[in-house]
C-alpha cells in the first residue's frame, strides 16, 4: 500500500501486516480483529515537531522505520517529538510508525498528533529506548477550561438547590463533630436509611465533582483494554468523558453497598452492614465537598504553578484514605479490628478497593 502524502496521524489509515501475503493491509474497525501491532505512513516536515500524544500500558513500544523509539514501563500518557529522531536530511519522506503491544491490544483512539507545536517538557523523564526520545509524562493543557467551569458554575447551582430543599438534612450529614468526635449515637445513626433522595441526589453531585476533576486531570482508564472496548471515548470530547466517568463513579458508590451485603453474608457479619455502608456514605459525602474547591483551585493555578497537579491527585489520596480510615474507626467501636473475620472483612471491603482505586486515579503521573 502506498504512503499517505499527508502529514499528520489520520484515525482511519492504520494498516495490518499480513503476513500470507507479507503486506501491509487497511485496518477496519468491526472487521478485523483486534492485533497487537499496528503501523501508518507518517510523514515530517522540516523545522516543524511532530508531536506524537497517547495512552500507553506497560510493555507498548513504538517504532519509527523499524528503530525502536520507546518503551512504556508504566501505564500513563505520554507525548512524543518523532521529527526530532529523524534526520534532517531524510524530514521529507514517508516513514513508518509501528505501534506494538506484545501482551494486549495498543488504544488507537488515544493516538493524536500536533505538527507544528513543540513538546512542553514538565515532568521527568521516563526510560526510553534511546536518549534521542524526549518522551515524557504529559500534564494536562488548558484545554476544555470553559466547559469545565461551566459545569463547576452547574454543580454549585445543584448544590445550593439541596441546601435549600433539604437544610435540615444536609445538615445531620455534614456534622463534622461526629466524623472526628466519638459521641456518636449508634442507634440514631443506625436508624437513618442510606438511600433517600437527598442522599441519592448528594452522591450524584459527589459523582459530578470527582468525574469533572479526573478530566481536568487527565486521570482516566483509556489504558484499560476492557475500558477503551466498551467506551470509546476520546481524550478531546471533554463533556462525554465527564458523563462517562460520573457514569462509573456513581455505578461504584451505589454498587459498594452489594460488595458490602455480599462480603458480610460471607463473614457472617450482616449486622454491621447499615453501619458500614452508613458511614462510607456520610464521610464520602462531607469529604466531597472539598472536590469543587480544589478544582477551582486547580483550574486557576495550572498555568503557572505545576505543582497544582501534585496537590489534587493528594487531596484524592486523601478523600479516598480518610473514607477508609473512618469505616475501619467506627467498625472498630462495634467489633474489635482483632477478630480475624472482620479484619479480613474490611481487607476485603475497603482496603484492596482502595488500592485498585489508587492505582487507576491518582498514582498516575511520576513524582
Amino acid at each position: 500500500m502506498p504512503p499517505a502524502a499527508a502529514t499528520g496521524l489520520a484515525p482511519d489509515e492504520w494498516l495490518l501486516h499480513d503476513a500470507v501475503s507479507n503486506r501491509l493491509i487497511l485496518y477496519l474497525p468491526g472487521y478485523h480483529a483486534p492485533a497487537h501491532a499496528y503501523y501508518q505512513w507518517v510523514r515530517f516536515r522540516p523545522r516543524q515537531p511532530f508531536v506524537l500524544s497517547f495512552a500507553a500500558a506497560p510493555g507498548l513500544s513504538i517504532f519509527l522505520d523499524n528503530q525502536l523509539q520507546f518503551t512504556a514501563q508504566r501505564a500513563g500518557r505520554f507525548s512524543l517529538d518523532l521529527a526530532a529522531v529523524v534526520p534532517p536530511a531524510r524530514l521529507g519522506q514517508s516513514h513508518l510508525l509501528a505501534v506494538w503491544q506484545p501482551d494486549g491490544y495498543p488504544v488507537l483512539s488515544s493516538f493524536s498528533a500536533e505538527v507544528g507545536r513543540p513538546a512542553q517538557p514538565v515532568a521527568a523523564a521516563v526510560a526510553h529506548a534511546t536518549p534521542l526520545s524526549p518522551l515524557q509524562l504529559r500534564l494536562p493543557a488548558g484545554q476544555g477550561t470553559s466547559a469545565l467551569l461551566l459545569f463547576l458554575l452547574v454543580l454549585g447551582l445543584l448544590y445550593g438547590v439541596v441546601r435549600s430543599a433539604y437544610p435540615a438534612g444536609l445538615a445531620r450529614i455534614l456534622q463534622v463533630n461526629e466524623l472526628f468526635g466519638s459521641a456518636n449515637d449508634p442507634q440514631n445513626f443506625l436508624t437513618r436509611p442510606a438511600f433517600t433522595w437527598l442522599n441519592m441526589g448528594l452522591v450524584l453531585l459527589f459523582s459530578l465533582s470527582l468525574a469533572l476533576l479526573l478530566t481536568a486531570l487527565h486521570t482516566d482508564f483509556s489504558s484499560l483494554p476492557l475500558f477503551q472496548q466498551v467506551f470509546d471515548v476520546p481524550e478531546s470530547a471533554i463533556v462525554a468523558r465527564v458523563f462517562v466517568y460520573t457514569g462509573l463513579i456513581l455505578s461504584f458508590v451505589l454498587g459498594k453497598y452489594l460488595l458490602v451485603e455480599l462480603l458480610s453474608y460471607i463473614f457472617d457479619l450482616r449486622l454491621l452492614v447499615n453501619l458500614h455502608y452508613r458511614e462510607f456514605l456520610r464521610t464520602t459525602l462531607m469529604l466531597g465537598l472539598l472536590l469543587p474547591v480544589v478544582l477551582l483551585l486547580y483550574l486557576g493555578l495550572n498555568a503557572r504553578w505545576p505543582g497544582i497537579v501534585g496537590l489534587a491527585n493528594g487531596c484524592v489520596l486523601l478523600l479516598l484514605t480518610a473514607t477508609v480510615l473512618r469505616v475501619a474507626r467506627t467498625l472498630h467501636q462495634r467489633a474489635s479490628l482483632l477478630n480475624l473475620h472482620l479484619f479480613a472483612y474490611l481487607c476485603a471491603t475497603e482496603v484492596l478497593p482502595l488500592a485498585v482505586l489508587l492505582k487507576l486515579i491518582v498514582f498516575t503521573y511520576s513524582a
